[in-house]
């Protein structure tokens, strides 16, 4: 049954009176609440007769100029989202889902680091040229238009990771310079003239009104490609042009408030929701109501406060937001499917089918070899001779006793940790029949920084001993929340990286907030988060031993099981596989090893990805020898990349997982290229 006129020109009374209403509520209350309350009357009189009175000033000065900024900010990136939905077709994109926040965000900083004069006379060209980059990246990677919603947004997530990897680089090597830009980072809206509202109001209005006026363009899109192009559309054009509006209002945007996700994710749902399809109707309600979010996180933000004062406003928009993909990802897309993530596990290239003996005796005995000129290597060099002296009590080696008891135990931490991060890629990947999955897109790894940094900042008397302890309950209770919510899908691969992506933003938000309450930038509780094996001591190396010495045993056991997973549910079920406990199994002692490796050694990334890929490339897809090769390429490149951060800039340390970064992101670009690739050829 068709839809009257009358019941459209409701949903437009509701969506857009409903909006006004809320945001003039919204607008009166963000001019009250601050750290000094001003009454509503205070507010009143200083709009309509301003006085030289401080609660006057307050309202106009410091409280109007931010208000209004949110208001243009949230209608912004509301904007964005919504014609990156509809230009890939695809419900889960938006400026944080494709990297756009990320990029923007890290050429802002790089040019504060290296090119301040340059940044100072053009912001808006480094973000814009950050975040349209990170968008080609993750549209490329993601499949172009051929992508699933799923595979877009992992790529997405994925860019992400590398950029921000490289943004706590600068961060961390440029630390005086750049220790201005942590509260930005995180999102902000404090505003102390009307500077960013003058610089951004030209831009935002002028993109939402252009974006309104092509919105008959942009329906088109929502049709099959065919049908456009034999209407006499130019698809390619509109596309294009789309995507330019939405990149450079995001770029506006995080130039002057900073990235601040799931505004462009919500907003135009809400809408679509309702029933308002139409670009006319679309935008301009997804622009009225993605203020009416950013508005209501910025009042709660400042309603809700701590004793170190109120909270970034990302991190309160990804409170906001996560909560609203978890639904979506179980309500809403209901037509999901594990297909739509079966992915041929040996993405990049064939396997080579080495011999799998002796690639394994090649690679322990390089693994033992890089392990003893590793402990030569560092700020002051150990003679090879004078090391085994002192391995073996000889009093030739006595004047390195205590350099060596230091640098032993953190190699052997590194390798450790590398073997638990390793093989917890092989067990995630083959759960989720992903290759592109590990800890840090199902959450495990923003958990475990969560929780380490809570111990730092809320329970600073505490011993540092238990920051792992506090790592591992966070990783754990990261993955549980995933788990909880896709049990009752089945944990479908897709739901499972869905709802991970979801608890990451969570994670990572609440990161970043303790951060810059506690001031961390700098210290050693941030290196620690882009993982370091700097003052390793024998009791970390224990912990992780623990891990490995109960976990690895039972992922062996379990690994000709984790075989069948590759031929899909379907005829798993047929060979009498427990398809959903198998994949449970496989995920609790994936996520553990992870969660172990974080807790001695920090979070580092794509060690996990990259690692399986290398392994599959070698010797095709087998669990058992993949979980021994893993093992050993993964204690080789944590040793490796530990050797030369202590030594390349001595004495100043580079984190391995900085170094992780540099090595892996590359190599999985490339193979993510490579696959994308071969698909179009074929």
């Amino acid at each position: 049954m068709m839809k009257t006129p009358a019941h459209a020109l409701w949903r437009i009374i509701g969506v857009y009176g409903g909006g006004i209403a809320a945001l003039i509520v919204l607008f009166f209350l963000s001019l009250c609440f601050g750290e000094a309350k001003i009454s509503l009357q205070t507010v009143m009189d200083a709009l309509l007769h301003r006085q030289d009175l401080p609660g006057h000033n307050i309202v106009w000065d410091m409280r109007m100029p931010r208000t209004v900024l949110g208001l243009l900010a949230g209608a912004g990136l509301a904007v964005a989202g919504a014609l990156l939905q509809t230009i890939t077709k695809n419900p889960l994109a938006s400026t944080d889902t494709l990297g756009i926040n990320s990029g923007a965000y890290f050429m802002v900083v790089l040019g504060t680091a290296f090119f301040p004069s340059v940044l100072s006379a053009s912001p808006l060209v480094f973000a814009a040229l950050g975040g349209a980059l990170a968008a080609m990246i993750a549209y490329i990677l993601g499949g172009g238009r051929a992508a699933s919603p799923i595979r877009l947004a992992l790529a997405g997530i994925i860019v992400s990771l590398v950029i921000e990897s490289f943004t706590r680089a600068i961060h961390i090597f440029k630390a005086t310079e750049t220790q201005n830009l942590f509260l930005w980072g995180a999102g902000s809206l404090v505003q102390v003239d009307w500077s960013g509202v003058n610089y951004a109001l030209p831009w935002v209005a002028g993109i939402v009104l252009l974006a309104i006026l092509l919105g008959r363009s942009f329906d088109v899109l929502d049709l099959d490609e065919a049908t456009a192009r034999s209407l006499g559309q130019k698809v390619d054009v509109t596309r294009f042009i789309g995507l330019a509006l939405a990149v450079l209002v995001a770029a506006v945007v995080v130039s002057v408030v900073g990235p601040i996700g799931f505004v462009g994710l919500v907003a135009p749902h809400l809408i679509r929701l309702v029933g308002l399809r139409k670009h006319r109707w679309l935008i301009p309600g997804a622009a009225l109501w993605g203020a009416v979010l950013l508005t209501t996180a910025d009042v709660l933000s400042r309603v809700v406060r701590s004793s170190v004062g109120e909270m970034p406003i990302g991190a309160v928009m990804a409170i906001i937001g996560a909560p609203w993909l978890v639904w979506l990802v179980l309500r809403k897309m209901k037509g999901i499917s594990g297909s739509g993530l079966q992915m041929s596990m040996n993405v990049g290239g064939r396997p080579s089918k080495i011999n799998f003996v002796r690639l394994t005796i090649f690679s322990f005995i390089l693994v033992v070899s890089l392990i003893l000129i590793s402990m030569t290597m560092g700020g002051t060099a150990i003679p090879l001779k004078h090391l085994l002296a002192s391995l073996f009590g000889s009093d030739g080696g006595s004047s390195y006793s205590v350099l060596l008891n230091l640098r032993l135990p953190r190699t052997f931490v590194a390798a450790g940790a590398g073997i638990a991060l390793a093989v917890s890629g092989v067990l995630i990947q083959a759960a989720v029949r992903n290759p592109l999955a590990d800890a840090s897109i199902i959450g495990v790894t923003s958990g475990a920084g969560f929780g380490a940094m809570l111990i730092l900042i809320a329970w600073p008397q505490v011993p540092v001993s238990v920051m792992p302890i506090a790592a591992m309950i966070g990783g754990a209770a990261a993955a549980a929340c995933v788990f909880l919510f896709a049990w009752h899908k089945k944990l479908n691969p897709s739901v499972l990286i869905l709802l991970g992506i979801a608890v990451s933003a969570f994670g990572s938000a609440g990161i970043q907030a303790l951060i810059v309450r506690g001031s961390l930038w700098g210290s050693s509780g941030y290196i620690w988060l882009t993982g370091s094996t700097y003052g390793r001591t024998w009791e970390q190396f224990k912990l992780i031993s623990l891990f490995l010495l109960v976990l690895l045993p039972i992922a062996w056991y379990l690994g000709r099981r984790f075989d069948l997973l590759a031929f899909g549910d379907e005829s798993s079920t047929g060979m009498g596989l427990a398809v959903r406990n198998t994949r449970l199994a496989s995920m609790i002692v994936g996520v553990l090893l992870a969660a172990g490796a974080v807790s001695v050694v920090g979070t580092v990334g794509f060690l996990g990805l990259i690692v399986p890929h290398a392994v599959r490339i070698l010797i095709g897809h087998n669990t058992r020898q993949s979980i021994i090769l893993s093992s050993l390429f993964g204690a080789l490149l944590l040793v490796l990349t530990d050797a030369i951060g202590r030594t390349v800039l001595a004495p100043i340390e580079i984190p391995s997982g900085m170094l992780i970064t540099l090595i892996g992101a590359p190599y999985f670009l490339f193979l993510m290229v490579r696959t994308f690739k071969r698909k179009v050829s074929s």
